[in-house]
């Protein structure tokens, strides 16, 4: 596995590793030899606004993972979604899936948004985003696993977001099991919490909280 070595993403105190293939990424230490492979290779990003430059400039892959050990070698190194600065956002997504509207395996989907006061930040918002995480590599989804793209958790002034993203918002059944099966890995009660949101419909709104939701659960 290969890391991005990034200010802010990193957890203080950790040695890492230059790796030689490419400059720009570090590897994890190899100390465990028998591995569990995923299903899929998985891709974390970092994004942090830089001022004078667009908002792709402002991701950056942090690690490439495609066994559990490297999974939690990652977990254990960088810092939790409560510790990153507010304004920055955490994607997990399908290796050659980009944590965009635009991208060919997002376009036709939507997200399950879950909105979190920021008092809940040093609560559920770091839970909610490992077990969103663990859901995801260990194809908690049954059927519909290959139905997900990624999953985002974004820190703001005023309140947290955290999505899931899946491929095709006109598949009722596939986004409800999805949306179902998230709010129970959460272990959410209350109704009305989770929303499904079409891209194509968010992409066209200039203020993301105003767009009307397609679901709810």
């Amino acid at each position: 596995m290969q890391k991005t070595t990034i200010n802010g993403v990193i957890k203080e105190n950790q040695e890492l590793q230059q790796s030689e293939e490419n400059t720009s990424l570090i590897s994890l230490p190899g100390e465990i030899y028998s591995k569990h492979p995923l299903e899929h290779r998985w891709v974390l990003w970092y994004f942090k606004q830089e001022k004078g430059k667009d908002w792709l400039e402002g991701q950056k892959k942090v690690a490439a993972i495609d066994t559990a050990e490297d999974f939690w070698a990652l977990f254990n190194y960088i810092q939790p979604p409560s510790c990153i600065n507010v304004g920055c956002d955490y994607s997990f997504f399908k290796d050659g899936v980009q944590p965009m509207w635009e991208d060919a395996s997002n376009h036709r989907g939507g997200r399950w948004i879950i909105n979190m006061d920021k008092r809940m930040r040093n609560t559920e918002l770091d839970s909610f985003w490992l077990e969103t995480l663990l859901a995801m590599i260990g194809e908690g989804f049954d059927s519909y696993s290959d139905e997900i793209c990624g999953a985002v958790v974004n820190v703001r002034m005023k309140a947290d977001k955290l999505a899931l993203w899946t491929k095709n918002c006109e598949d009722y059944q596939a986004t409800i099991s999805i949306g179902q099966t998230f709010k129970q890995r959460l272990q959410i009660k209350r109704d009305g919490c989770l929303e499904y949101q079409p891209h194509h419909v968010a992409s066209n709104k200039s203020n993301t909280s105003m767009t009307k939701s397609l679901y709810g659960l």
